[in-house]
C-alpha cells in the first residue's frame, strides 16, 4: 500500500493537470438580426475556466484585411502564446474573443447596407458576454487587432470609450490624407470604394464619411478628456508600408498631450512580426485589469 500511495498521488495530478487545459473554440457562430449574416468568432478560454466560478475580463481580438475568425488561431499561434504569457504571469487569466470582420474595417459604411460596427456594439458584445464568464464592464475589457484590425481597434475605442479600457494596435492601417487622396485607384475602389464611395479620386476620397472614421482625424478633433479614458499602445515595423501615419499617430498624440505607447521595432508587415506583438499588447491590456 506504501508504495502504490505516490503512483496514486501522480495519477491524480497528471488527471488533474490533463482537465484544467485552456480551450480554443473555433468558428462559433451569432445570428445577426442587423446584418444579412451570420457572424463567426472564435474563443480562447483559460486553462481554469472549467474548474472555476469566476469571471473573467475580455479582449476582443481583430483580424487583418482578408483573413477571419480563425487568423489569429491558425497564423497567430493564440493560444501558444497566450497560455505562456499567463503560466509566466505577464499576462493576467483572460478571455479572448476573435470575431470575423469580413473586408468591413470594422466600420458602418457609407450607405448604410453594411453595419458591422452597430452589430458589434448593439450585438456581438451582449452575445457574447452573456454567454461566456465575462466581466462585462469597461474596466475588463480591451481591443485589440493587427492591421485591418489595428485600425478597427484603434476606431472602435476612439469612438466608444465608454465601453474598453485599453486598446493595442499592431501595424495598424492607418493613412495620412495624402496617402489616401494618392491611392492607386484600383487599389482605392477594391479596398474602400464600397466603404467609403466607390470611384472617388484625390480629395473627394477626404469625405464627411472618410474624416469620420479617420484614426488621424479622430485624433485632431476629440477632446483631451474623451482621448484619455483609454489606454493605448501601438507599434509598427521599421520597413512596414504602414510605418508614415502610425507615426503621424504618433505625432498627434503627442501634440494633445495624450497618454500613449508607441514602440518602432524591426520588422516588415507579417505575422513574424504580429506574434511578437501579440505578448506585448496582451501586457499592456493586462496592466488595466489588475488591482
Amino acid at each position: 500500500m506504501k508504495r502504490l500511495f505516490p503512483v496514486l498521488l501522480l495519477l491524480f495530478f497528471s488527471t488533474t493537470v490533463t482537465l484544467a487545459q485552456s480551450k480554443l473554440l473555433e468558428s462559433l457562430s451569432m445570428e445577426s438580426n442587423i446584418l444579412d449574416y451570420d457572424v463567426e468568432y472564435s474563443v480562447y478560454l483559460p486553462e481554469d475556466y472549467d474548474v472555476s466560478q469566476r469571471s473573467y475580463p475580455v479582449v476582443y481580438l481583430l483580424h487583418g484585411y482578408t483573413d477571419d475568425e480563425t487568423g489569429w488561431t491558425q497564423f497567430g499561434e493564440v493560444k501558444r502564446l497566450v497560455d505562456e504569457g499567463i503560466a509566466s504571469g505577464e499576462i493576467p487569466p483572460m478571455i479572448i474573443i476573435m470575431p470575423d470582420g469580413k473586408v468591413t474595417w470594422y466600420m458602418n459604411d457609407h450607405g448604410g447596407t453594411e453595419r458591422w460596427e452597430d452589430m458589434f456594439i448593439q450585438e456581438f458584445i451582449p452575445h457574447v458576454e452573456g454567454k461566456y464568464r465575462i466581466k462585462g464592464t469597461k474596466e475588463f475589457r480591451g481591443i485589440s487587432g493587427l492591421s485591418m484590425g489595428g485600425f478597427g481597434s484603434l476606431r472602435l475605442s476612439l469612438t466608444h470609450p465608454d465601453l474598453f479600457a485599453a486598446c493595442a494596435g499592431y501595424s495598424s492601417a492607418l493613412f495620412t490624407a495624402e496617402e489616401f487622396a494618392n491611392m492607386d485607384q484600383n487599389g482605392y475602389d477594391n479596398t474602400f470604394g464600397k466603404l467609403i464611395g466607390k470611384g472617388l479620386k484625390g480629395q473627394k476620397r477626404i469625405n464627411d464619411h472618410w474624416k469620420a472614421n479617420s484614426i488621424l482625424d479622430l485624433v485632431k478633433n476629440k477632446s483631451l478628456d474623451e482621448l484619455k479614458k483609454v489606454r493605448y499602445y501601438f507599434d509598427c515595423g521599421d520597413e512596414d508600408f504602414l510605418a508614415i501615419a502610425n507615426a503621424q499617430l504618433h505625432i498627434e498624440m503627442r501634440r494633445k498631450n495624450v497618454p500613449h505607447e508607441y514602440r518602432v521595432r524591426d520588422g516588415a508587415h507579417t505575422w513574424s512580426f504580429w506574434r511578437t506583438s501579440l505578448p506585448i499588447g496582451l501586457k499592456f491590456i493586462g496592466e488595466s485589469f489588475r488591482r
